[in-house]
């Protein structure tokens, strides 16, 4: 991976944890979709960077724009006019449709966040990333991390964060 994509104190961890997590998926016998905003893809990056990911990892949507979460995951235009991208309502929305694509996926996860260094708000500040992640069968989850640093360290943070959630919905 290369390093100007991670800050240099994570990159390690960000390859450690995807290892961990590609693991954790063999055991579990379950398969893993991604659809990714802020990250643009960092995630599944990570998993297929590792020989022989492709047993439990079915690809990744990089879905920057609203009008593509829209016509690719199926988020709605209310839920997005409402709530905008970066919210609850849109990541769940987003890990559901990745699992409607990925046929044989068995868990997704989602990530919608404001990387910087600009369009925060009061309400939605630089650093705000929301996470969902939905298990077919089962309910879909969001949950919201505020990070700190530039453009590039929340994107390595979300990308970590987003690792350990799939770890954790495996349990």
């Amino acid at each position: 991976m290369p390093a100007s994509l991670l800050t240099s104190d994570i990159s390690a961890e960000l390859i450690q944890r995807s290892a961990t997590l590609l693991e954790a998926l063999r055991r579990a016998e379950a398969k893993l979709v991604t659809a990714e905003s802020c990250t643009g893809g960092l995630v599944a990056a990570l998993l297929t960077h590792h020989a022989g990911s492709s047993d439990v990892t079915e690809g990744g949507l990089v879905t920057y724009s609203n009008s593509m979460k829209q016509s690719v995951l199926g988020v709605q235009a209310d839920t997005l006019q409402q709530f905008g991208a970066v919210s609850a309502e849109t990541v769940r929305e987003m890990a559901s449709g990745a699992l409607g694509i990925a046929q044989d996926a068995t868990h997704s996860v989602s990530i919608s966040g404001i990387a910087g260094p600009g369009g925060g708000s009061v309400e939605k500040p630089v650093g705000l990333v929301w996470f969902g992640t939905a298990v077919r069968g089962g309910d879909v989850r969001a949950e919201a991390r505020i990070f700190k640093g530039d453009r590039t360290a929340v994107r390595s943070q979300a990308a970590l964060y987003a690792l350990a959630l799939v770890v954790q919905r495996l349990d």
